[in-house]
């Protein structure tokens, strides 16, 4: 089965969680743009106000709260109509094995990965429940993971592990409901220029806009894909990474911990 395909943006209710800057602040404005409705949620409301998308819904949230996303989602999917949820939640600290801190580990894992499954208590008997109701409706969740899945990555013992278990449940969550008419997509983006990673000290290879990103990501929905990577010059190297044998992958990541390379074989830094 594939995903449902999006042929007009036009009047779809999208929930973008992770809206406040960044890709997903990018994303709020492509999609306003294209008469989509949307709800969006983050931390803070003062970021998403000054977005001045006057027709979206504001809905603070911390996502690790449990209480509170269970009420934002009571909120946000009572009336039955939403028909996309855009999770871009995510939080970006370098962590090595040598500097190792068990609380910054949790608090990542919690951020970029936990809180999904949190949310997932509730989007997931909402899915299950409307795609029953509306015969072939635009219906599913975007999973925003990152390439730094893809492979161990210096600095990232947190960050990498919570987007390759993004990964790992999406591609679990497109078998079991793409079946039943809901989609399920995931993003795969290289490094983006954001507030984030101006403060990268590394050369950041392929670096795309924010808005750049966004226009990556409604095209990948558009076609339908079930994974969205991008800058694909970028994508394609690192997916090829995936292919080698382990002695020569980890002696490529050698020597780019040890200076004789350029220090481009780094986690993504993308805090939303």
């Amino acid at each position: 089965m594939v995903n449902p395909p999006i042929r007009s943006w036009q009047g779809l209710r999208i929930w973008i969680v992770g809206a406040s800057s960044g890709i997903g602040a990018a994303l709020a404005k492509a999609l306003a743009t294209q008469g989509a409705e949307l709800v969006l949620s983050a931390r803070r409301l003062a970021p998403m106000q000054a977005l001045g998308i006057d027709k979206a819904s504001l809905v603070p949230l911390d996502v690790c709260d449990q209480h509170q996303l269970a009420a934002a989602c009571e909120q946000v999917l009572a009336d039955d109509k939403v028909d996309l949820v855009i999770w871009m939640v995510g939080i970006y600290q370098p962590v090595k094995s040598t500097n190792y801190r068990l609380n910054d580990v949790l608090a990542i894992t919690q951020t970029n990965y936990l809180s999904l499954l949190y949310a997932l208590d509730h989007l997931l008997p909402y899915f299950l429940q409307r795609a029953k109701r509306i015969p072939e409706p635009v219906s599913g969740l975007v999973i925003v993971s990152s390439v730094a899945g893809y492979r161990g990555l210096p600095k990232a013992l947190a960050y990498g592990p919570s987007k390759a278990a993004l990964t790992h449940l999406a591609e679990v969550l497109h078998l079991e409901l793409t079946v039943h008419g809901i989609g399920v997509w995931v993003v795969h983006p290289g490094f983006v220029e954001t507030p984030a990673t101006a403060i990268n000290d590394f050369r950041m290879p392929a670096l795309i806009s924010a808005e750049q990103a966004a226009r990556e990501i409604m095209l990948g929905l558009e076609r339908n894909a079930f994974e969205i990577h991008f800058p694909r010059r970028f994508t394609r190297f690192m997916k090829c990474l995936r292919w080698l044998p382990d002695r020569l992958y980890f002696a490529l990541l050698r020597r780019t911990l040890d200076g004789t390379e350029p220090k481009v074989l780094q986690a993504p830094d993308r805090t939303r």
